[in-house]
């Protein structure tokens, strides 16, 4: 971006942390609710922050946005979790223009996701630039970025193979499961929430294990009816859910809460009972892990499963990034047009205005003058004269911030900055 500032005020950083750097504990303190999400795009709103964008998933927590300073983005993320600025500093990155761009490209693609080729990340960054849009925070350089990443991400699963073959946390928490449960189809299993992960997971379960002995619970019944129905499954009110853990072999907890919804308390000890958790922050309380003839593994742990499939989508990774810098390359190709279109169109505004004036001291100098006909050929030489200056500042070898500056201070030019 030729350390290009989106404005004279504002750059555009990318603040967060992820699976890379920071345990799951540490990534649910910083785990944002969609209430927590709103009050930070309505606090960013209100300290004058133009364009901001917010994720949190089970990997990673966010945000990308325009500000004078990373500490503003980095202050809106702790006053709306459990994490303070310390615990941030110590597992945290921060990315400024070009790099925040780059990275923002890698996340929205499966490059950056802790299963490589993993797609789930890009219907959350669509959900989240609706939500920036509703709080008026999806500024035009968000949703072009936005939509070239989206684009990047289609074509990225079209043209290569990283995204083949069965792997994710759902696919994953299986695997486990077949190869540490023996004769895993009599087990009896309870699935704890039945939202996206649970969903996933459940099809996985009845697909590779096939087992018919799995009950589905759910805060609100009619979700897990829902999916009940569609694989004859048994399903349990919430207010059963100690008496069916007690039933459990296995129990697999992929309820989405901000503070545990297992905990020591609701647990039968007196036989084995293999606990997964596919939660981010965690759902199953730590001391659950104390008791006797109970295993617990959490997301962290499944994600580290590789196997044939993770191995082979690795070839892909060179493909994928060669799609990104085609589709980025169009992106800042645009930005670039955008950061000198105010002042073309101020100087055309100023040609304009000084033909204009010349025509009308023409035309009351010469009787005869065809004022149409100078209108035509002087507005031909305007447009020829902006379409050059266009092309020089388009130009790689030529420092465009001091040609900006030098043609606002020849033609002595107001742009308008919005």
């Amino acid at each position: 971006m030729k350390n290009y500032h989106i404005s004279k005020h504002s750059s555009f950083y990318t603040i967060g942390l992820n699976y890379k750097k920071a345990d799951a504990e540490v990534r649910g303190k910083f785990s944002l609710s969609d209430a927590s999400m709103d009050k930070v795009l309505t606090e960013a709103k209100e300290i004058g922050i133009d364009g901001l964008l917010v994720t949190s998933t089970c990997n990673r927590t966010e945000l990308h946005g325009f500000a004078q300073h990373p500490f503003q983005l980095i202050k809106l993320l702790c006053d709306n979790t459990l994490g303070t600025v310390e615990e941030f500093q110590e597992v945290a990155y921060v990315y400024k223009n070009n790099d925040a761009i780059s990275h923002l490209f890698r996340v929205g693609t499966g490059l950056d996701s802790q299963i490589l080729g993993d797609f789930e990340i890009i219907s959350q960054l669509k959900k989240s630039f609706y939500r920036s849009k509703q709080h008026q925070l999806a500024n035009p350089f968000l949703e072009r970025l936005c939509n070239s990443v989206i684009q990047a991400s289609k074509r990225i699963k079209n043209e290569t193979e990283i995204s083949s073959g069965a792997t994710s946390v759902a696919f994953a928490s299986v695997q486990y499961i077949l190869k540490n449960v023996p004769e895993v189809s009599k087990k009896n299993i309870l699935l704890f929430g039945t939202g996206k992960i649970g969903r996933n997971t459940c099809e996985n379960l009845i697909k590779h294990t096939k087992n018919s002995h799995i009950t589905l619970i759910n805060r609100t019944k009619e979700k897990a009816e829902k999916i009940g129905g569609k694989f004859n499954l048994v399903v349990k009110d919430y207010g059963d859910l100690q008496t069916e853990i007690r039933n459990a072999d296995i129990l697999i907890v992929a309820t989405g809460a901000q503070s545990p919804t297992i905990s020591k308390e609701l647990i039968y000890p007196k036989k084995p009972l293999l606990i997964l958790d596919l939660s981010v922050p965690k759902n199953v309380a730590d001391d659950v892990a104390e008791l006797e003839n109970i295993t617990t593994i959490h997301l962290d742990h499944l994600s580290q499963i590789t196997d044939e499939t993770l191995e082979r989508r690795k070839q892909f990774i060179p493909q994928a990034e060669n799609i990104i810098e085609d589709v980025k390359e169009d992106f800042m190709k645009w930005l670039e047009t955008r950061k000198f279109a105010p002042v073309i169109k101020a100087l055309k505004k100023k040609l304009n205005t000084m033909k204009d004036e010349e025509l009308n001291f023409q035309s009351k100098k010469s009787a005869d003058f065809d004022s149409e006909q100078a209108d035509i050929v002087s507005n031909r030489i305007i447009q020829k004269i902006t379409k050059q200056f266009a092309n020089h500042l388009k130009s790689s070898d030529i420092d465009a911030n001091n040609s900006l500056e030098l043609i606002q201070k020849v033609f002595q030019l107001e742009v308008d900055s919005k």
